[in-house]
């Protein structure tokens, strides 16, 4: 045996975190793109030149709305856009996300499927967290899509900042949450399309409650400060 053979094999180099894989490629798909946030979000993410469908219970609704956003966005009802996207954006109402869902979850099975929803409620205080039953707004989503690939993202973008066209960038991180890190990178990848913005894992599904929480915190900030204030993580 040489002194060679008696080495033991190198180590490969860690990745690089901030190393993302290409999705410029993949079709976005947005769940309620018919409401603010789900607006603001295909407009940024088509601006970027990624190919995106918004989806309605409608279909004429959808489309009306696409033609308004323009950039090369198409409507369809949401069957149709989940089942032609590879990336599928929740952007619907707290209150008919589990219906929303379980409808779709033939059309959903096998998609990366991405929730920024934030189960919130108001009262004459301000707002203030809802804490569902399978613990999140993303918990729920795994439960009721078994067969999909549940990712939490996008819960603190301002829906103003989103659809304005005179804002070119957009500073603020968006924490991805996830099971599959692969998953959480293809999602951090799209989250950087949009200039401004970075993509940053921040845990696993069971940590998405306190994501969705923190909304409520923004509303109040910037109520106070009248800004369209988001998040950005320091020292990475």
């Amino acid at each position: 045996m040489t002194a060679t053979d008696s080495q033991p094999p190198a180590k490969p180099a860690p990745k690089d975190p901030w190393t993302l894989p290409d999705v410029s490629g993949l079709v976005v798909g947005v769940l309620g793109g018919t409401g603010d946030q789900g607006r603001g979000l295909a407009y940024r993410l088509a601006r970027a030149g990624q190919k995106v469908i918004i989806g309605s219970r409608t279909a004429e609704r959808a489309r009306t709305a696409a033609e308004e956003l323009g950039e090369g966005v198409e409507g369809a009802d949401n069957a149709e856009c989940a089942r032609r996207s590879d990336i599928v954006i929740v952007a619907v109402p707290w209150e008919g996300h589990a219906d929303t869902l379980r409808s779709l979850r033939d059309e959903l099975v096998g998609k990366l499927v991405v929730d920024c929803v934030n189960p919130l409620g108001f009262d004459k205080k301000g707002a203030y967290a809802l804490r569902p039953e399978e613990g999140s707004a993303a918990e729920q989503a795994a439960a009721l899509l078994p067969d999909s690939r549940v990712t939490a993202a996008f819960h603190h973008l301002s829906a103003v900042l989103l659809r304005d066209p005179e804002i070119d960038e957009i500073s603020t991180d968006v924490m991805v949450l996830g099971e599959v890190r692969a998953d959480c990178e293809i999602v951090q990848a799209l989250a950087a399309r949009i200039p401004g913005m970075r993509g940053v894992f921040a845990g696993r599904l069971r940590n998405a409650h306190q994501v969705e929480s923190l909304v409520a915190n923004l509303i109040s900030v910037n109520r106070r400060y009248k800004a369209h204030a988001g998040v950005r993580l320091t020292d990475i």
